[in-house]
């Protein structure tokens, strides 16, 4: 599932838990290396200093009691990964090839012999092309900000609604402008608006479409 604010997080989780389905945020995997670049000072032109980050990184996502935790380097990040130094860098630094080319090893790896829910705003184009079920979910811009908004405040994260909204339309045109894996509609994607939809309904309408298949 693809585009952020969209309510594809919550989604996922959902219809993994009704469908038996390993939920996977690929997303989380773009933000540790971003929140590991942030700790040690790299910056996303510094190209060498990101290849060794990457060759000793260790990534894992894991679940317990219903909740998916995050680990960078057996920390628990699932918090640190989603606040604002995260947001504003976390689209420049999935822009570059050598980053996407370890991610989308490392999230195949992870998807490797189970039945998996994905989430991500490239994994049906170029994650996982041949998935058995692909779902655009979209919202306008306004209201992925106001979700965002929402989800930032539920966790503690200091948020407004003009810096959600400026980091959604940012995120949009970086990632629907980059060369490599850009964000955009699988061909045979079914589309889905969650604007004026309840979680509750676009659950039902996405378990619907994966039990038809």
């Amino acid at each position: 599932m693809d585009q952020l604010g969209s309510g594809k997080g919550t989604i996922t989780k959902l219809v993994g838990e009704k469908l038996g389905l390993v939920n996977i945020d690929t997303g989380a995997t773009f933000r540790c290396v971003t929140l590991a670049m942030l700790r040690q000072n790299i910056k996303v032109e510094e190209i060498d200093k990101i290849k060794e980050l990457l060759e000793t990184i260790k990534i894992e996502i894991l679940h317990k009691n219903s909740q998916q935790i995050i680990l960078l380097n057996g920390e628990d990040v699932s918090l640190q990964i989603r606040e604002k130094p995260v947001n504003d860098m976390v689209s420049s630094v999935s822009t570059l090839k050598i980053v996407r080319d370890k991610m989308l090893q490392l999230q195949r790896k992870i998807a490797e012999g189970k039945n998996v829910i994905m989430e991500g705003r490239d994994i049906g184009t170029n994650v996982f092309p041949n998935a058995n079920v692909k779902i655009y979910l979209d919202a306008t811009a306004e209201e992925r900000a106001k979700r965002r908004m929402l989800q930032n405040q539920e966790k503690g994260i200091s948020s407004t609604y003009e810096e959600a909204l400026k980091n959604v339309k940012t995120r949009d045109k970086i990632d629907s402008e980059r060369e490599i894996a850009p964000l955009k509609k699988a061909e045979d994607a079914i589309y889905i608006d969650s604007t004026n939809m309840t979680i509750q309904e676009v659950v039902e309408e996405i378990c619907n479409i994966v039990q038809k298949d």
